[in-house]
């Protein structure tokens, strides 16, 4: 084999968070894989940040959808199109892009490269940072198609938003009052300002209120805690409302009760869906809606980024960097 024909058949590398066995934070490891290449339809992408969330320390802990390992997670994806695949006209090598894998098969962002579908992506607002940027897509997906496609919120609204300074939770607060809602959150008392300066109405500290008691008649409740949180938040529902949960288990009992107080209850996963991240954009562009980050970490300090999401007293979102 000639020096040129061996150059070529050498595949490109790139630096990818790997686990081969679920546990804790200490089975991420930074490791070096071929660069994927971007198939029909897909585009590769040079990853600037990636969002890190829940699902993520969730599935590295083996409780949801993969499978077993070895594979590198991460759905959020702000970055700059490499390389586009055969049929591709949205994007071109050089564009700025952000959007959200597919969940949940379409994992693998926290890596120096990902490939993805060209709809799951849309071009980056130039108001926002890679890293701002990084950290919308999942939680603000799950917040629009949760309150807007599936709730329907409109003016006048009264929605109960729990855990409303975490990622979901403070993306749902800016949609909904972009959507006209009278907003109530759930939160900490420490995060009361936070929460309220991203535009809540009103505030309930479920440490020391029962949130039961403190809301009735919400037209809809989204609830991002799940478990018991799904049947007590049925009691803050008007008849005829409706709560959404992003957990996707029902608690024992919930569709009976739902029934019984003449509710609807709906489980939601979200999905990769190139019109919900046009209608986020829009919004950023209005000055309706941000990311709040509440701390960066180089690809390296993969696990310290999920001890710290792990502790569940995170504002807004956690981001790896890659460049």
């Amino acid at each position: 084999m000639s020096d040129s024909n061996a150059e070529s058949s050498v595949k490109p590398l790139m630096q990818a968070v790997r686990q081969e066995e679920f546990g804790g934070p200490e089975v991420l490891r930074i490791t070096t894989v071929p660069r994927p290449r971007p198939d029909i339809g897909e585009v590769l992408v040079r990853v600037h940040a990636a969002g890190v969330n829940p699902t993520d320390w969730k599935h590295r802990a083996g409780r949801r959808f993969l499978g077993d390992p070895p594979y590198t997670l991460g759905w959020d994806v702000s970055g700059v199109v490499e390389e586009v695949g055969l049929g591709v006209t949205l994007h071109k090598p050089g564009d700025e892009v952000y959007g959200m894998l597919p969940y949940p098969y379409g994992a693998g962002s926290h890596a120096e490269y990902v490939t993805a579908p060209a709809r799951a992506l849309v071009p980056k607002p130039a108001a926002l940072s890679h890293v701002q940027a990084g950290a919308l897509p999942l939680v603000g997906l799950t917040a629009w198609q949760s309150l807007v496609d599936t709730a329907g919120i409109s003016a006048g609204d009264r929605v109960l938003i729990h855990a409303a300074a975490g990622g979901v939770g403070h993306a749902a607060v800016q949609i909904a009052k972009a959507r006209g809602a009278y907003v109530i959150g759930t939160a900490s008392a420490a995060k009361h300002s936070f929460v309220q300066n991203l535009g809540a109405d009103e505030m309930v500290d479920y440490r020391e209120v029962d949130f039961t008691e403190a809301v009735k008649g919400a037209d809809v409740v989204l609830d991002t805690i799940g478990g018991e949180y799904q049947l007590r938040s049925l009691q803050s529902l008007r008849p005829g409302g409706v709560l959404v949960s992003t957990l996707p288990r029902p608690a024992e009992g919930l569709w009976d009760r739902a029934a019984e107080l003449g509710v609807r209850a709906e489980l939601i996963l979200v999905e990769a869906d190139q019109a919900g991240m046009q209608a986020l954009t829009q919004l950023v562009n209005e000055g309706r809606l941000k990311a709040e980050v509440s701390d960066t970490f180089p690809l390296t300090q993969v696990a310290r980024a999920h001890e710290a999401g792990e502790t569940g007293r995170t504002t807004g979102k956690l981001v790896l960097t890659m460049v």
